[in-house]
């Protein structure tokens, strides 16, 4: 398959065009000539030079990442950009990106897929952005344990990243809001809906006493521990459209 029918299958698969006013990340073909030939795609949550050199070591002929490498533009390919830049070009890698429209994909997004693994119902779109939605909520069929949930989530998590609880909600809870990454800016949306816990990947301190004055757990699952969710879906996907694929783990404890 060429490189840019590969690129536009996942433009229109994910949406792309929808966040292109909201999406600080040059979504879709980064790095890459539109005619190169694509058997092998490799997959990781960021690109970076760690992730171009194990990719090239697998042979893969593009990385599809959650985090790109160009943000509003490259004004030099110097420094940090033009290691990135010559580690692609050098090994003739190409480079795909999707950010916000991978996190609120309701079926492939990271905040989908992680519903998925806490068997979710009644989901509906949760994380507004814009006009556009970054995350997903949705109820457990019947109320469980706290620490059950965060156990579940523990269990399905890629890296061994150790689970924050800010355990300032019912110790019971069924209505779940997730928005992966860096996601306690949606903690009052999460209040509004009447969540009684907000899964998300990093915290800030002021979430501390929010979540505590207003009675609503959350839970912190790391910030690439959440979101390796959403480049395996496509990995699953690219498969099923006759290519081979490869995911390069590369945890960064944070």
């Amino acid at each position: 398959m060429r490189c840019q029918e590969l690129a536009d299958r996942l433009n229109e698969r994910l949406d792309i065009a929808a966040y292109a006013g909201a999406d600080a990340s040059a979504n879709g073909l980064q790095i890459g000539p539109a005619d190169q030939q694509v058997d092998r795609v490799a997959f990781a949550v960021d690109g970076a030079v760690e992730t171009l050199e194990v990719a090239a070591e697998r042979d893969a002929d593009l990385l599809v990442v959650h985090h790109g490498i160009s943000w509003g533009g490259i004004e030099r390919v110097t420094d940090r950009e033009y290691d990135r830049v010559a580690t692609a070009i050098d090994n003739d890698l190409a480079l795909y990106a999707a950010h916000l429209p991978l996190d609120g994909h309701q079926e492939l997004g990271n905040a989908a897929r992680i519903a998925d693994l806490l068997g979710l119902d009644e989901r509906e779109p949760f994380g507004s952005y814009a006009s556009e939605y970054i995350g997903q909520r949705g109820r457990l069929s019947e109320s469980t344990d706290r620490s059950t949930l965060v156990a579940d989530l523990t269990a399905g998590l890629d890296s061994n990243h150790e689970v924050q609880t800010l355990d300032f909600g019912p110790e019971r809870v069924q209505d779940v809001a997730i928005v992966t990454g860096s996601g306690v800016d949606w903690l009052d949306e999460a209040i509004e809906v009447g969540a009684d816990v907000l899964i998300t990947g990093e915290g800030k301190q002021s979430v501390y006493h929010e979540a505590r004055e207003s009675g609503v757990n959350v839970v912190l699952g790391g910030h690439y521990a959440t979101e390796t969710f959403g480049v395996r879906a496509l990995a699953s996907l690219v498969e099923e459209w006759g290519l081979e694929t490869t995911f390069i783990e590369h945890p960064t404890g944070l």
